[in-house]
Order: structure tokens, then sequence, then C-alpha cells
């Protein structure tokens, strides 16, 4: 979720300072040259000046803005020059040893960030195989619309550049993509590069209508024309693919997933058998609220009634009182220390974004400012009135989206991960530490007493976690189980209670986004971190300086953190 080094802080040498010229994507194959014997502080800036050389769009994110209008390159040379520059962080990183403990810990924190990212560009061939490594790639333009980390012109220049990036970025995305790929992937991959087309010539440029200088006007509209024709183009060139049902990883390619991502290398029956005791128990606890929720109810009727108590005046509005008594309870409780006094802002989602209901866009480490935009999709208006109605969320269900996001979740967890003493630790923020920490943060709250034992909020509470359980046993079912997506679909339906809509839609997740089962996943693994790091402290005294000392690391693999906690040999999953 994060990585980068520069901007903010000053160039750290002229090679970092030197970019391409606006506008192109930018070739992998002249990374910024490294001394011959580096110290291990050089070489970590060294290694993320070139990171950000062969991915400027997560260093745009990061907030690195020198590069600006810039893609990645995706050609086949391209590629390999970004896989040659991970092995060598692997390797040269790997070379260093008697160093202290906080730079023995950044060393493994860095290597298996590279070991990561190696598996879903080798093993896992994503560029040659899946969509979405293009689509969560960079083509969203995003930043430049919602960040004011400049002034209009300055980002829609910005902007200008990047849609004359986008044509010859599309044509390596053209080139790479297989003509017969599984039907799932078709249809993200047409409705994702459908949808850019769509934003680029939509509403990109209504966010920058007021602009009033007519040449450069004329060059966005130009120019956004131009890359949505791009877009597009790639959309019915996926649309036309063979459907196949093939995007099994296989049983071990998924245990080299968890291993090389997540530093998690437990066997698959392991794995499979802690996800399915704590589905038990998830489904166990949610049976005992609705009994006092919705007394002689079904699981769906109690299911029904919490959702049925909606916001009086809208989420938006809801989730804008909620904030700070989150904050106010977070404090009170002396759960975990919150930085500032600046709270996130919500926003309705813009309508290009809105396939995620809610979601946060937390400002870059190396940002100057700014502020965390929490997002809150609303209802099509082209739905029925039902239809909206329905998708509105319940009070109890919106109240653990907004812990999940903001308070604790996302949002609090970003800011320490902002103010970790390591560079690494600001930037590279993983997939089980982000979203396991804000699923476990749903949990903890309950527990520290949120809802003051109110039934109806513990069922929004396991109405979250439960869809979790089936994304965790879908991962492993589909990947490694021979679980057909429609079986999938029943997994979420039968066991946690979801619709059928959004069964549908979480079962093709699964078959395109294999490592969805980070967030039970990474969930398991803070608690029983807590457990074993509270049980000589304190207990429930404690948790304030565990939340503390967990988010100080930045956003490793949790076996790191656990090995560094515990101060234990070497680095290993434990559920």
């Amino acid at each position: 979720m994060k990585t980068v080094l520069l901007a903010g802080i000053a160039c750290l040498s002229l090679a970092a300072c030197a970019t391409p010229p606006a506008g192109e994507t930018v070739s992998a194959t002249t990374p910024a040259q490294t001394a011959p014997t580096p110290s291990w502080k050089a070489l970590v800036d060294q290694s993320i000046e070139q990171w950000f050389a062969v991915d400027p769009s997560f260093a745009i994110y990061e907030g690195a803005h020198q590069y600006d209008g810039k893609l990645p390159d995706w050609s086949d040379t391209g590629l390999k020059a970004r896989a040659a520059f991970l092995h060598s962080v692997i390797d040269k990183a790997g070379s260093f040893t008697g160093l202290s403990e906080a730079d023995s810990f950044e060393r493994d924190y860095m290597v298996q960030v590279a070991k990561g990212q190696l598996f879903w560009l080798e093993d896992a061939d994503l560029p040659h195989t899946n969509p979405t490594f293009y689509i969560n790639g960079g083509l969203d333009p995003n930043v430049y619309v919602s960040r004011d980390y400049a002034d209009k012109p300055t980002r829609m220049k910005a902007m200008i550049a990047f849609f004359k990036a986008v044509p010859a970025a599309a044509a390596q995305i053209g080139a790479n993509l297989p003509a017969a790929m599984p039907a799932s992937f078709i249809k993200v991959g047409k409705d994702g590069f459908g949808g850019f087309a769509d934003y680029y010539r939509g509403d990109a440029r209504a966010a920058f209508a007021d602009v009033a200088d007519p040449a450069l006007q004329a060059d966005f509209k130009a120019s956004s024309e131009a890359a949505a024709a791009a877009m597009k183009a790639v959309s019915e060139q996926v649309a036309k693919a063979t459907a196949t049902q093939d995007f099994a990883m296989g049983a071990d390619k998924f245990s080299r997933m968890v291993a090389a991502t997540e530093a998690v290398d437990a066997p698959l029956d392991r794995l499979e058998a802690v996800g399915r005791a704590d589905l038990v128990r998830n489904q166990q606890a949610l049976k005992a609220a609705c009994v006092k929720f919705a007394p002689g109810k079904t699981i769906p009727q109690c299911f029904d009634k919490m959702r049925a108590d909606k916001p009086a005046d809208g989420p938006v509005a809801e989730a804008r009182r909620e904030i700070p008594e989150l904050a106010q309870f977070v404090r009170t409780h002396d759960i975990l220390t919150i930085p500032g006094t600046k709270l996130a802002q919500v926003e309705e989602s813009p309508p290009y974004n809105r396939a995620n209901s809610a979601y946060i866009d937390p400002p870059g480490p190396l940002e100057n400012g700014g502020s965390s935009i929490y997002y809150i999709s609303p209802p099509d208006p082209a739905w029925s009135k039902q239809m909206q109605m329905d998708y509105i969320p319940g009070k109890a269900d919106l109240l653990f989206t907004t812990v999940h996001e903001v308070m604790p979740g996302h949002y609090l967890q970003f800011l320490h991960s902002n103010a970790a003493p390591s560079m690494v630790g600001k930037l590279f923020v993983g997939y089980a530490f982000a979203e396991g920490w804000a699923h476990y943060a749903e949990e903890m709250m309950l527990e520290a007493g949120l809802g003051n034992g109110d039934p109806g909020v513990q069922v929004g509470q396991i109405s979250n976690a439960l869809l979790r359980n089936c994304r965790y046993l879908s991962a492993i079912g589909l990947h490694a189980r021979g679980m057909t997506q429609a079986q999938s679909k029943s997994l979420f339906m039968k066991e946690c209670y979801q619709d059928e809509g959004t069964a549908e839609q979480q079962a093709a997740r699964g078959t395109y986004d294999p490592a969805y089962l980070n967030y039970t996943l990474g969930k398991l693994m803070i608690r029983k971190l807590r457990e074993d790091w509270t049980a000589t402290r304190g207990g429930r005294t404690a948790w304030k300086a565990f939340h503390d000392d967990f988010l100080s690391h930045g956003g490793p693999p949790i076996p790191l953190v656990r090995q560094i906690m515990m101060k234990e040999d070497a680095p290993h999953a434990v559920f």
C-alpha cells in the first residue's frame, strides 16, 4: 500500500532528482547507480530511489511529485528490468551482516517487500495474466484530482502529462494480456479499463472545468480524449478474449504467495483450519447476539433488522458524527495514541470510483500536510427506490466500516506509519498488515466496550467479520482446493449470510485477488501477538502500549513484527 522516499525532504542525489520528460513512461533499464561499497543507510536510500524509477506511479502516490505525469514501463524490457532490480535488492541487502537490531529489522523488511513484489511479477506473472496488475498499478489519476498538494493549474498540467503517457502504456498492456483469460478476469478488465475511459473524458474533465486557461483546457480535452480512446481499445480487446475458468493458482503456488508476500510459511491445512475455526467462532457469537437482538427470528431476519436501522440523514452525515465520537472512545478507553488533532474528512465518493462502498484516501508520507478523505459511495440514482434503500448500510454496519477505514483503522494506522523511524516503514505498508489491522480494530473496539453491550451493534460487527471469514476460506478453496466460483458464492450466502449480489461479487474477486484472505490472516496474527505480548505486561492494561508499539514499525509482514516485539530468533507466523 505504501512505498517512497524523497519529495518534501529534498532529493538524496542528483540521480534521484533527474527525472525523464513529463508525459513519458519511465524505463527501468537505467536505475540510479549505486556506490561500490555502500553503507547500509546509503543502500536503503539508493534502493528507494531506484524503486521510484521503476514504479513512478507508486512514487507519486506516496507524495514524490517530481514523478508527476509518469507511468511505469510495462514493456518486456521494462518488466525484466524491474525484476532484475528486485533481485538486486534481495542480494545486496542480504549481504549485510552485523547490523544493529533496528537495521537488521529494516533489512529483513525491505528484502521481504522485494520478495513479495517479485512473486507477483515472476511467479504469478500478473503482467501477462491478470488485468488488475494494470488497473491497480497507476492508471487511476485520482492523486491529481483529490489531493491539494499544488494549485489546480499545476495538477492539471501533471494530469495532461499523464494522459499523454496513457496511449503508449495501453499499447504495452494490450501486447501483454493473453487472448484467453478466466471469465472473471475478462469482466474486471473490461469494466476497469472501460471505467477509466469514461472517467478520463468525463469526471476528470469536470474536476478541472473551473481552470480559466483556454489553452490548457484545449490540451486537457485533446489528451484526455486520446487517453480515453486508448483505454477503450484495451477494454474492447479484453472483452473479446476467450473465457476460461483457469483462475486457480494451485496449492503450491498459493503457499509460495503467502510465504513471499507475508512471510507466512504455515502448511495450507493449518491455514485452512484456523480460518474455519474463526468462522465457527463468529457464527456462534452471531447466534448468541441474534437471540438477544431479534428473539425468535432467523439469522437473515436478524441481519435485516440490523440493516433496517438506517442513518436518518444519510451515511455521510452519520460518519461525520461517528469519527469524533470514536476518537473520544479511543482516548478515554486508553486504546491507542492519536497523533495530532486533525481528523479525517468525510465526502461522497466521486462517480467514477463507486465500486467500493467506502474507502479512505490518506496523503502520502512525503506529502506536505493534506487531509485524509473517507469516501462513502451513494446508491446509484438509476436503481429502484428499494434497491437504493437496501444499499445504504444500517447504522451498526456503518459504525464498524468507519472503525475499519478511519478510527482506529486505516486512518490512524497510516498516521503512525508516516511517523515510522525507518523510511522503509513509512513507504511500504503491506496487505495483511493494513487490512489485518483495520479488521482487528473492529473486533478490538467491540471488546473494549463500543456499543455498551448492545447486541445490535455486535451483529453489525460480526456481519463484517463473517464477510472476511468467507474471503479467507474462498481464497484457499478457489486456488488450492478446486472450489468453483459457484461454490464460493454459495459459501458466502450460506455460511456468512451475504446477499446474492455481494456473494457473487466476492466470489469473482477471489479469483483475481487470491490475497484477500489477508483481512482475517492479519487479524488472527495480531490477536495472537497481542495475547502473547500483553501476557507479561498487564493484560488489558497494556493494550495501548501494545498498539503503539505494533504500529510504530510501519507496515511489514506481521511475523517480522512478532520477531522484534517478542525477541524471537526468527520470524514465524503464529495464529
